[in-house]
């Protein structure tokens, strides 16, 4: 099988239980969204098939080959986390150069041509950027590596609203350009939902979704409207949460809407809407 197999991944740190038993497949050729809170395990999931940590149970396969010690697997993928692994007295042009001995198919013409796009001086030594830019630069190495598996792990990390509305931009044209496969991990969902062909959403270390964007969204509607009438509305319904101002009233809930009585406002439930809703706990649910 071409893609990533992410075959029942645990992950403990002593007593604490950080990945609890993951299962996922990841298929060549499309984009993915790795969803959670903060602390959710995003990030220990993405270091695991990166094989910069270890699993403490369960196996990563890139391309049906085991990922954990083998060049030959982790060579077809990139990865752009918060972690800086780029010496940093090294300037942005030397960084470029460098991820091109790691990816001969790198096309350092395109690097060159974003860091321009983005503003970003490739003289300047990478201790010296600011946070926004020191993502910018991992954003660019990933955008045109050219590997087959590309992860972007909170890739807009302090980056204003035009940068991040250019590195979507470019994502999106890297991939219909050049295919592959990305994965971006963010607790930022609004922004990026139109990307996301398939979302995988993790909770507290356990996968609680992992289903194609278009099927979520049908899957799921808004209904909004007097406190008592929603409720009444929603007896009986399978609910993945609430809101509440005032004496109005919204809930969230699995299906399709049936028989809505008048004065109820029905609307299609957003990615972010049904994330917040699934991962809220049961007492931000009913806030």
């Amino acid at each position: 099988m071409r893609g990533i197999e992410i075959r029942n991944i645990t992950k403990d740190y002593g007593s604490t239980r950080a990945l609890d038993n993951v299962s996922v497949n990841i298929e060549y050729g499309r984009i993915y969204g790795l969803l959670g809170r903060n602390g959710a395990g995003k990030s220990t999931l993405v270091n695991i098939i990166s094989n910069r940590i270890f699993a403490t149970e369960g196996q990563v396969l890139i391309d049906g080959e085991p990922a954990k010690e083998n060049d030959k697997a982790l060579s077809k993928l990139f990865t752009m986390s918060e972690s800086n692994l780029l010496p940093q007295d090294m300037k942005v042009g030397q960084a470029i150069e460098l991820t091109k001995e790691f990816y001969p198919d790198m096309n350092t013409e395109c690097a060159y041509e974003l860091a321009k796009e983005f503003g970003l001086d490739l003289k300047k030594k990478l201790q010296s950027l600011s946070t926004g830019y020191t993502t910018i630069v991992k954003d660019i190495l990933g955008l045109t590596c050219n590997a087959d598996y590309v992860i972007f792990d909170e890739p807009v990390l302090g980056l204003d609203a035009n940068h991040r509305e250019l590195f979507y931009k470019k994502l999106i044209e890297r991939y219909s350009d050049y295919g592959g496969t990305f994965i971006v991990s963010t607790h930022l969902i609004d922004e990026c939902a139109s990307l996301i062909e398939r979302a995988i959403i993790i909770d507290s270390g356990k996968l609680l979704m992992d289903s194609d964007t278009e099927d979520i969204l049908a899957g799921a509607y808004t209904v909004t409207g007097a406190a008592a009438a929603v409720a009444s509305y929603a007896e009986g319904k399978e609910i993945i949460g609430s809101d509440s101002v005032g004496g109005l009233k919204s809930v969230y809930i699995k299906g399709q809407p049936e028989n809505v009585p008048a004065g109820l406002e029905v609307s299609k439930a957003s990615l972010q809407n049904i994330f917040i809703r699934l991962t809220n706990t049961d007492e931000e649910n009913n806030a």
